[in-house]
């Protein structure tokens, strides 16, 4: 069965690059607070006016154009959430360039794989964030940059990148690294760059013009490049804005990271959208968020449920004030706290990934609680969806049959980087998610699961190839594979099931210490569980059958009363 609903856009569908849809809320909200931020809990407010942020957006074109940023170039963006985030992503869109948002959680190494994959040619980072030192990791990793000229970056291991602009000068200068530019170079760079040059190269950018290569995990080893038009972001952000009937008098509060496409479109776009305030918050700390709720009067929330559960837990919840809360999930633990009675709101009726750009079906928050509690929502206009048998791929003719959700449309991506498109399309166009789910008569989806073995903790995919692959020189390791045990409050843990090389006497925690340095702190497994050989399942290719994986780990962790994230497995 299919659904297909008819393609509705806005009057002037030329509006939807992410430079022009700036353009739009500045025109729109004019004086009113974008972004605000507060660098020190007891200091200053750093508040971002909607026209302000559209000037600094094109002060950096400026910049950028004159660093030889020309249509099509990829440029990396390594910083935690905040103005100079949203100012970049504006700037280079503006310019035509693509943006490729890097992942503050990565390791050193995961990062040089998404800057080498994406042929980044220019760089644009903070000089670290919470523990991590970024430009010490830059000067171990690649010690060329010490001698380096700016602009003229020479470096084997990441063979397109040209330029690294740091935006905090005293950082660059004690690093000694000649290679890499402060926040001044820009302004330099474009200090001869006409105003109406800027706007020559923002007229030309057009909404099916490459606009962002997002980096997320799924089936292989390296985490796979989601390449999107410019159109994708600026759909999503105004059917948010919409969907969770936001508006400007909403201040909103966010622990979605912007290098995904959640936090671009749910959190950024849709504030903007609807002229809300955004704060922004560089890393999630429960107490600080609890402690901003009640000051700034926060009325919107985003957050995964583990760290909602964390801000429940928080010593400090019983003497703050949350009753401004008015969206957020009724099911959340802070729910009683603001003193929620009734259902009234909620997101959780949609269905969507990274390839669509969050949403491909979806119902308003404001719908009746059981519509939202039973079903994915009705396929989004311009998105087409169908369902398919999972061994075949052919289509399933009537409603309500199980099977794999198969989608198009809109906002679905231009396709994998560096993938050809008949490896993940079938011959009509659809892409097949590997999720199982069904269309009900009235043309609802339902989800019910995945079908792969990708794993989604706390709001992350993470595929077991890639964990799998960190240990493939480790001796002491025979069979390692990894799954995702059900966990109420992150969907799933990782758990690693391994089984010891012959005479190897290594123990849970030197598996995990190992992973730590190699994978970010979310893809490393909460557990390590050593099996006999005779325990595992094989198919017959030899690949170890992940069901009966599953099962035996979740059996194993009930058998020991494992307590995880302040959840106790029992038998």
């Amino acid at each position: 069965m299919e659904q297909s609903p008819k393609l509705a856009l806005q009057p002037d569908s030329a509006r939807y690059t992410w430079s022009r849809f700036l353009d739009d809320v500045a025109e729109r909200h004019g004086e009113r607070v974008a972004l605000a931020v507060q660098p020190e809990p007891s200091g200053p407010w750093h508040e971002t006016s909607y026209r302000e942020l559209r000037t600094r957006a094109r002060e950096m074109a400026r910049g950028l154009i004159g660093a030889g940023v020309t249509k099509g170039s990829r440029v990396a963006v390594l910083m935690a959430n905040g103005p100079d985030w949203v100012v970049a992503s504006f700037a280079v869109a503006g310019v035509g360039g693509v943006l490729v948002p890097v992942n503050t959680f990565a390791t050193p190494a995961e990062r040089d794989y998404i800057l080498r994959h994406s042929d980044a040619s220019l760089l644009l980072l903070q000089a670290g964030m919470l523990k991590r030192d970024f430009l010490a990791e830059w000067a171990e990793r690649h010690p060329e940059l010490r001698e380096s000229r700016p602009g003229r970056l020479r470096c084997l291991e990441l063979p397109h990148l040209r330029r690294i602009v740091c935006l905090d000068a005293q950082a660059v200068a004690d690093a000694g690294l000649a290679g890499i530019e402060g926040p001044d170079a820009l302004t330099t760079l474009g200090a001869d760059v006409p105003e109406a040059l800027v706007e020559a190269a923002a007229a030309e950018v057009h909404p099916a013009d490459d606009g962002l290569l997002i980096y997320t995990s799924g089936t292989t080893a390296h985490p796979k490049g989601v390449l999107h038009m410019q159109r994708a972001p600026v759909i999503q952000s105004w059917r948010f804005g919409e969907d969770m009937g936001l508006g400007e008098t909403d201040v909103v509060l966010t622990a979605q990271p912007f290098f995904w496409t959640a936090g671009i479109a749910m959190s950024l776009g849709a504030s903007l959208a609807a002229g809300a305030r955004l704060i922004t918050e560089p890393a999630f700390d429960p107490g600080r968020f609890l402690e901003l709720i009640e000051s700034e009067r926060v009325t919107t929330l985003h957050a995964w449920p583990h760290q909602e559960k964390a801000m429940a837990e928080h010593p400090d919840l019983a003497r703050r004030d949350l009753s401004s809360l008015a969206k957020i999930e009724f099911a959340s633990p802070l729910a009683p706290a603001a003193g929620l009675a009734l259902d009234t709101w909620g997101t959780y009726g949609s269905y969507g990934l990274s390839e669509t750009f969050t949403l491909a079906s979806s119902l308003p928050a404001s719908a009746p609680a059981e519509m939202r509690s039973g079903t994915s929502g009705l396929p989004l206009p311009g998105m087409a969806v169908r369902i398919v048998d999972p061994v075949s791929g052919v289509p399933l003719a009537g409603s309500d049959e199980k099977g794999e959700i198969a989608v198009k449309g809109l906002t679905f991506m231009r396709g994998y980087s560096k993938v050809e498109p008949e490896l993940y399309l079938d011959e009509d166009g659809f892409f097949r998610t590997q999720d199982g789910g069904r269309l009900d008569p009235e043309g609802y989806l339902h989800w019910s699961g995945r079908l792969s073995g990708v794993i989604k903790t706390g709001g992350a995919n993470v595929s077991p190839m890639e964990i799998e692959a960190a240990l493939a020189d480790e001796s002491a390791i025979r069979v390692a594979a990894a799954v995702g045990v059900p966990h109420p409050v992150l969907g799933e843990i990782i758990v690693l099931c391994a089984v010891r090389a012959d005479g190897a006497d290594v123990d849970e925690k030197t598996i995990r210490e190992r992973l730590r340095t190699q994978l970010a702190a979310y893809k490393v497994p909460r557990r390590v569980l050593f099996l006999e050989a005779d325990e595992l399942s094989f198919t017959a290719n030899q690949k170890v059958q992940v069901a009966p994986l599953r099962e035996l780990a979740l059996a194993r962790l009930q058998a020991e009363g494992a307590e995880i994230d302040g959840v106790r497995y029992e038998a």
